[in-house]
């Protein structure tokens, strides 16, 4: 939890940082400095227009960032609630959330991005609802089988008896004690939404030019591999090192917010 929360830390300063300050104007053009190797022009070098790479690794960084929390946030609350609402519930009304959520579950987010991009058009709004929209079954899913299990508690037999809500028990009881659940989803599906978002950015369906993203990154490097190498290895670094970082971190609070591993230790 440490090292991913240390790698999540400084990824999010540079993300930060880059919206005060830059080394260069990540959209600046020098022609005559194009494809110049790290430390020769700058710290990582320029590409094929001679724009700073180390300018447009750090706005990408916030543009790969700010689109993954948007889409988590939304699509994580949207999925508690229909999770908690289907356990409350339960029945028919159940039923028919859950296989809602086969059918989005059925659409991969880079294929929802790309029907979405025919009515939208590429931009930051069409990757935020495309990746939402693949988190929602996914939280509704997990928020459904911790919630069926609180329901099963004492505690919340114990609401019922003394006659609360359904919505209050939902409100006061459930929703509280699966909150680390859901924390440590939120963690994990971060990594894998900034994947998709370089996903996304890499078959244009991202931020607009000239906005720089990781995922375009890539992609405008795939010709020059044999001249800049450097263009494709770091903002793939980048990428990895994004998901390991979240990654790593979800799995040391699950570890934490466990009984059972918190027992064992």
């Amino acid at each position: 939890m440490v090292i991913g929360g240390g790698i999540v830390a400084i990824l999010v300063a540079v993300a930060l940082l880059s919206l005060l300050w830059t080394p260069l104007p990540p959209a600046k053009m020098q022609i005559i400095h194009k494809l110049r190797p790290p430390l020769t022009s700058g710290v990582l070098g320029t590409d094929h227009l001679g724009r700073d790479v180390l300018s447009m690794m750090m706005v990408g960084c916030w543009n790969s960032l700010s689109i993954a929390i948007t889409a988590v946030a939304i699509g994580g609350t949207l999925g508690s609630v229909v999770g908690i609402s289907a356990a409350a519930v339960r029945g028919a009304f159940e039923a028919l959330l859950m296989r809602a959520c086969d059918v989005v579950f059925a659409l991969p987010p880079i294929l929802s991005a790309m029907m979405l991009g025919a009515f939208l058009g590429p931009g930051r709004l069409t990757a935020i609802i495309a990746i939402a929209t693949f988190m929602v079954p996914v939280f509704a899913r997990i928020t459904l089988a911790t919630a069926l299990q609180a329901w099963s508690r004492d505690y919340v037999l114990a609401a019922r008896a003394i006659g609360n809500s359904r919505f209050m028990i939902s409100v006061r009881h459930v929703l509280p004690n699966i909150m680390s659940q859901i924390i440590v989803q939120v963690t994990i599906q971060l990594g894998l939404a900034v994947l998709t978002e370089a996903g996304l950015s890499f078959l244009g369906l991202g931020i607009a030019p000239p906005a720089p993203t990781w995922g375009r990154m890539l992609a405008d490097a795939q010709t020059y591999l044999g001249l800049a190498p450097w263009l494709a290895i770091l903002p793939g670094l980048a990428i990895a090192l994004c998901v390991f970082g979240f990654n790593m971190l979800g799995d040391g609070l699950r570890d934490m917010l466990d009984p059972r591993e918190a027992n064992r230790r």
